[in-house]
């Protein structure tokens, strides 16, 4: 980029030794081209400069995200068996309390209102219907918000 600003120098240097009548139209749109082009050769060097810091500071993270990843699987496979496992835990407690209704089995209810028992198959449950109940008549399913 320096060989560019070096080169628009020059140009003045050129226009400076050849004594331009200032008066004249030609003369001046020459000068005005080679301060225009002089402030773009200083902008580009700016956006240079600003370019190889960006690209330095992209360098950094990129740096400190591999350190991250590495750190975070030091001891490969043994971290993820780890993980693995705990996944899999999860899911056979999962199955596990599917096995608890079993359908025809009544379960045991309280009112949230009232706090009277009401048994019923938790198959025949209708979550979208409205059951009150039968001692204070209020929803046995509050509806709650999401």
């Amino acid at each position: 980029m320096s060989n560019l600003m070096d080169r628009v120098s020059r140009l003045k240097g050129m226009v400076s030794a050849m004594n331009l009548n200032l008066n004249e139209d030609a003369s001046r749109l020459m000068l005005e081209m080679l301060g225009l082009m002089g402030e773009m050769a200083q902008e580009m060097q700016q956006m240079q400069d600003a370019h190889a810091e960006l690209n330095e500071y992209v360098e950094s993270l990129d740096d400190d995200l591999a350190d991250l990843a590495e750190s975070l699987l030091d001891g490969g496979e043994e971290d993820m068996d780890d993980v693995d496992t705990a996944f899999a835990d999860a899911d056979e407690e999962d199955e596990d309390n599917d096995d608890e209704f079993i359908e025809g089995e009544m379960i045991t209810y309280a009112c949230p209102s009232c706090g009277k028992e009401i048994e019923f198959d938790p198959s025949d449950v209708d979550f979208d219907e409205d059951y009150l109940c039968p001692d204070c008549g209020k929803p046995i399913f509050p509806e709650v918000d999401e």
